[in-house]
């Protein structure tokens, strides 16, 4: 089987914060040689891309990954065979952001909210980092605990004055989630109204989509479609979730859906070299062991992306125009079902990679390194 070259263009993102310790509302589980710095995170980090070829890039999430020397830290990186990326910012763990970050009623609130981006923008600006991306816990619990118009146009302001703040090199990264913290009223909660907010500060504005942020049943594919349509899909942040959460690896809940999204991904041009559509996994690994869940997830990736590549979209096309209903889902089902992991093996092959990373990971011995060296200190973990 022959793989499109269009492959060879897959990179996708890792997050810092899927190597520490994570888990629910319950319970965090402690794990052995899990990351206590960002280096350390960042060397596992750059593990899974010497595994994979896929991974040339960590995100930092801040303050979670604050150091005093970020050029430091980026050679530190390139060290590693890895470099920074997206720079994640974080507005909904201290005490004064509890009505609300952006949105807030109070004007030091949101100053302090606006200023803490603009921190965000100098850290990008030390690391070459070109995305910023944010994403907002913001939001009411009941009817009239706040006013819904009103939110919507502080956020409008707070997000124009970091947007003036962003270079002609970088990009804000708006993100939406429709429940989760805010129970009753999310104020980024759809596509749409992450587009709205975005239309009107911009070029340099985009959308993140993230996957697992639906509710049940919703077409994401479309909306990937309607974003590259519209010019303002700026990023992905992949994983999978069963009912409302969403940190499981990628492609675990629903494969085909995943297909999917890549098709149209595909199909919108998002894989081309100058697209600027991000892809990035946004994960914790609760039960499972952090490096191989990363290394499985991207591999998920690649595989469905693999299948995308070989729909017929000329046989596709002719089928869609004339009516042939049966046929054009029979030319989706027959890339979907291609058994494409002998081809990536090869592919992998070809490039000095391990034919089959799970494996090598399991071979190299690297998990025993680290569970000896790591002992001593503070875990890393959500939030830390």
């Amino acid at each position: 089987m022959k793989l499109a070259p269009l492959l060879d263009h897959l990179a996708i993102e890792l997050p810092s914060w899927a190597f520490g310790n994570s888990g629910t509302r319950f319970k965090v589980f402690g794990t052995p040689g899990t990351p206590r710095t960002i280096e350390e995170k960042i060397a596992d980090a750059a593990t899974v891309h010497r595994l994979t070829g896929l991974a040339p890039s960590v995100a930092l999430h801040i303050p979670w990954d604050m150091v005093d020397d970020y050029a430091a830290l980026g050679d530190h990186a390139a060290e590693q065979g890895v470099r920074l990326g997206t720079v994640n910012s974080n507005t909904f763990q201290d005490d004064d952001y509890k009505f609300g970050s952006l949105t807030h009623t109070d004007k030091a609130v949101r100053q302090k909210a606006i200023d803490h981006h603009l921190a965000c923008i100098d850290i990008m600006e030390a690391i070459g980092s070109r995305d910023l991306k944010i994403w907002l816990a913001d939001g009411t619990n009941y009817p009239g605990q706040g006013d819904i118009r009103g939110r919507q146009d502080r956020l409008a302001e707070s997000l124009a004055s970091i947007y003036q703040h962003i270079g002609p090199n970088q990009r804000m990264v708006l993100e939406y989630k429709f429940f989760e913290p805010a129970m009753y009223m999310t104020d980024v909660p759809d596509w749409g109204t992450a587009y709205a907010q975005v239309s009107a500060l911009g070029e340099r504005a985009v959308v993140c989509l993230d996957t697992g942020h639906h509710a049940p049943g919703t077409n994401i594919e479309f909306i990937v479609a309607q974003l590259l349509r519209l010019g303002k899909l700026g990023s992905f942040d992949f994983n999978s979730r069963f009912y409302a959460d969403d940190d499981l690896i990628v492609g675990a809940a629903d494969p085909f859906q995943l297909f999917r999204i890549m098709f149209e991904v595909v199909r919108g041009g998002g894989l081309d070299p100058n697209a600027g559509v991000a892809l990035m996994l946004d994960q914790c690994h609760n039960v499972e062991a952090k490096i191989p869940g990363q290394i499985r997830s991207v591999l998920n990736v690649q595989e469905m992306t693999a299948r995308a590549l070989l729909v017929d979209t000329e046989a596709l096309a002719d089928a869609q125009d004339n009516g042939d209903v049966l046929g054009a889902n029979a030319i989706m089902m027959d890339a979907f079902y291609t058994d494409v992991r002998p081809a990536l093996a090869q592919w992998r092959a070809d490039r000095g990679l391990p034919g089959d990373p799970m494996a090598a990971f399991a071979a190299s011995g690297y998990q025993d390194i680290i569970n000896a060296a790591r002992v001593g200190g503070t875990q890393s973990s959500w939030g830390a």
